[in-house]
C-alpha cells in the first residue's frame, strides 16, 4: 500500500483524537498489518507510539479482540523493566520471531527457547533481564513457552520450521479475509463401559465411584473414536464421536458434520476454508483417500479447501491438542465413560475461562477399512499442489 509518511502522520493526528487509548493502539495495530514489512517502524514514528505498545496491539488483533468497556489492556499500563529499557521488549520479540512456530500477527505462535538462552542473548545485546522476567513478558506479548522436551520428537524434518511459518501465513491470510480455519485431528480413542479413568474427581469420603479391576476390552463394544475439529478464529470445539473406525472418510465426515452444525452459522459468507492437520493418521498427507473425500465434500459445502499438514514428528504442535484435546481430558478425568453417551455429554460440557464453547455428536455410521481409490480416479481430483512441499500443502476446488 502506497501511503507517504506525511500522509500516516496526518492520518493519525486526525483520528486519534477521536479515540481512547484502547482504540489508538488496536487502529494503529491495524495499520501495522496493513502496511506490512517495514510497517511497525514507520506507524510508531507517525503515530508517535512506543513499539512496546504496538507489538501489544498486534497481539491483541490476533486474539480475536473485539468491542470492549475497558480502555487499557488487563495488567496492562507500564512494566517498570520496559520503562526503564524502552527496547527491552522489541528486542525480546526480535529474538523468538525468527525461532517462532509462528507469524507475529497470527495467532498461532510460540517459541522453543528457553527464558534462560533468551536472557543470555538480551544480555549480550545490553538488556538486563532474569530468566522470571523473560517469561513475564513472553506471556505479556501473547507466547506460550514450550518446553525443550517438548519439541524434540525423534528426527526433525529439515523443512520443519518452515513448513510451520507457511502454515502460519496461510492461516493468517484466511483469518485476516475472515475466512474459517480449522485444526482437525483424532483424539486418543476410549473404552466404554465400567473402567477406571485417569484422575479424581470430589466425592463422599470412602465412597468412590466402582469400576472394574482390568481394563480389557468389551469385544461387544467398540472403543469411542473422538475426532475433533478446533475452529481457530472463533475458539469453538466440535467432536464427532464414532464407534466403527478411524478412516479418512470418518475424519471428513467429521468436518462436514462440524461445517452442517457450526461452521455454516458462524461463516455465512465463507468462499474459502483452510484445514491444518497432523502428517499421518485418517489424514495423513500420504492418503490418496483423505483427497478425494475432501474433494467430495469441496463439491457438496462450495468451499475452496486448502490443506496444510504438519511437519513429520510434530503432532503435539497441532493447536487442537492444546486449545480442545487438554480440556476435554479434564473435564472428564475420574469418570468412568461407561456409555458413548456419556462420552458426547462429558465432552460438549466441556468450557474455559477464554470463552470455549464445544459440541458434540454420536456418529453411528458405517467406515470400512481398507477403502482404495484408483489410479485414474486421484488423477482427475481438482488437487492444485502449492509450489512449497507440494505433498504437505495443497488446494481441493469445488467443481
Amino acid at each position: 500500500m502506497e501511503l507517504s509518511e506525511e500522509g500516516l502522520a496526518a492520518f493519525f493526528s486526525t483520528a486519534f483524537p477521536l479515540l481512547d487509548e484502547r482504540q489508538r493502539r488496536l487502529v494503529a495495530a491495524a495499520m501495522v498489518g496493513v502496511l506490512g514489512r517495514g510497517g511497525q517502524a514507520r506507524v510508531a514514528e507517525a503515530a508517535g507510539m512506543s513499539r512496546n505498545t504496538l507489538i501489544v496491539g498486534v497481539r491483541e488483533l490476533a486474539g480475536g479482540a473485539g468491542p470492549s468497556e475497558r480502555v487499557r489492556r488487563p495488567g496492562g499500563g507500564r512494566k517498570q523493566a520496559i520503562e526503564l529499557d524502552p527496547g527491552l521488549l522489541v528486542a525480546l520479540d526480535g529474538l523468538v520471531e525468527p525461532e517462532s512456530r509462528g507469524d507475529p500477527m497470527s495467532p498461532l505462535r510460540w517459541t522453543a527457547k528457553s527464558t534462560r538462552t533468551l536472557a543470555k542473548e538480551l544480555k549480550r545485546l545490553g538488556h538486563q533481564a532474569s530468566a522470571d522476567l523473560v517469561d513475564r513478558l513472553l506471556h505479556y506479548m501473547g507466547y506460550s513457552l514450550q518446553a525443550n522436551a517438548k519439541v524434540t520428537e525423534g528426527a526433525q524434518h529439515p523443512d520443519r520450521d518452515r513448513q510451520f511459518r507457511y502454515i502460519n501465513a496461510q492461516a493468517g491470510e484466511h483469518l485476516g479475509a475472515g475466512e474459517p480455519v480449522i485444526s482437525v485431528d483424532c483424539k486418543k480413542k476410549e473404552l466404554i463401559g465400567d473402567y477406571a479413568n485417569g484422575g479424581a474427581e470430589w466425592e463422599p469420603e470412602g465412597e468412590p465411584t466402582r469400576v472394574g479391576t482390568h481394563d480389557f476390552p468389551d469385544p461387544e463394544m467398540p472403543k469411542a473414536i473422538p475426532y475433533g475439529v478446533y475452529d481457530i478464529g472463533g475458539n469453538e470445539g466440535w467432536v464427532n464421536v464414532g464407534d466403527d473406525h478411524d478412516t479418512p472418510a470418518f475424519a471428513v465426515a467429521s468436518i462436514a458434520r462440524w461445517w452442517e452444525r457450526m461452521g455454516r452459522a458462524r461463516y455465512p459468507n465463507a468462499t474459502r476454508l483452510m484445514i491444518t492437520a497432523d502428517a499421518g493418521g485418517s489424514n495423513s498427507y500420504r492418503s490418496r483417500m483423505f483427497k478425494a473425500e475432501l474433494a467430495a465434500l469441496a463439491a457438496t459445502i462450495g468451499l475452496i479447501i486448502t490443506v496444510c499438514h504438519m511437519p513429520p514428528g510434530t503432532s503435539k504442535w497441532n493447536k487442537i491438542e492444546h486449545r480442545l484435546f487438554s480440556f476435554i481430558s479434564m473435564n472428564w478425568r475420574g469418570k468412568p465413560l461407561t456409555t458413548y453417551r456419556t462420552v458426547v455429554e462429558l465432552i460438549a460440557a466441556t468450557t474455559t475461562t477464554t470463552g470455549l464453547r464445544v459440541e458434540a455428536d454420536l456418529d453411528e455410521g458405517y467406515y470400512p477399512t481398507g477403502q482404495k481409490i484408483s489410479d485414474q480416479h486421484f488423477n482427475t481430483l481438482p488437487v492444485d499442489h502449492h509450489d512449497w512441499h507440494g505433498d504437505w500443502n495443497y488446494t481441493i476446488r469445488p467443481p
